[in-house]
């Protein structure tokens, strides 16, 4: 079980972002707002990008520059990488070294050689209520640039990222769809759980739920419910 001091440290780190994901705007704006402020938060990001679609059937919606669209490029005509592979797989994949990478050999040759890009930081964003799926992705052109503040970084904006369009997609503000989260029993009852075990806040406990349901693709409740049960929160591996 994660330590108190790691709990705190999530859920404190999730709320720093909570005023740079545009909540009531255009789906446009949120895109480019979760990509433009990850350039400002993950630690040896250079560019970003947001994948969207289907399998087979795969786009870049926003990006930072078209640094990542010459990489995108080569994956969807591949088939793999790790922009694509996170949102399949529904993981987090970190590649040091692109060069030297043995899971897409092919890809990470030609992102180097074509586009000169060495390490890549890609997450699954769980869209409640959606038939498409999508992922956040961060590129550099130096080896070994994104540690696991990034990594916790990254995760934490590419959660905001997805409430934030589900929230959008149906209608509502993020703020609303917490509070409506919130009135959920057994989502209480693991904050609960979370608060008097962790001596974090509400916000926090409730943050942690949050951070959970989106790196599982499990609904909240569903975290909720095991949280109530096992009177513990399984945190995310981050790779």
């Amino acid at each position: 079980m994660a330590s108190d001091e790691t709990l705190q440290h999530l859920a404190e780190a999730f709320a720093s972002l909570e005023p740079h994901v545009i909540e009531a705007a255009p789906a446009e704006d949120v895109l480019n707002s979760i990509t433009g402020n990850g350039l400002r938060v993950v630690s040896g990001a250079e560019h970003s990008a947001i994948t969207r679609g289907r399998p087979g059937a795969f786009k870049t919606v926003a990006e930072t520059s078209d640094v990542p669209l010459k990489v995108d490029s080569i994956q969807y005509e591949l088939g793999y990488g790790p922009c694509i592979d996170a949102i399949v797989d529904n993981t987090t994949y970190v590649c040091p070294d692109l060069a030297e990478e043995q899971r897409w050999a092919g890809f990470g040759r030609r992102a180097v050689e074509e586009v000169g890009i060495r390490s890549m930081l890609s997450f699954r964003m769980f869209l409640e209520d959606d038939d498409l799926i999508a992922g956040l992705n961060f590129y550099s052109s130096e080896t070994d640039a994104f540690d696991e503040n990034a990594v916790t970084t990254g995760l934490l904006l590419a959660t905001h990222g997805a409430l934030a369009l589900s929230a959008l997609r149906r209608g509502d503000t993020a703020a609303h769809l917490a509070r409506a989260l919130e009135s959920n029993r057994e989502i209480g009852v693991a904050m609960g759980v979370l608060m008097a075990q962790h001596k974090i806040t509400r916000d926090q406990a409730f943050n942690l739920l949050r951070i959970t349901s989106q790196h599982t693709h499990r609904k909240l409740s569903q975290i909720a419910a095991d949280v109530a049960d096992s009177g513990t929160l399984e945190l995310p591996k981050l790779q």
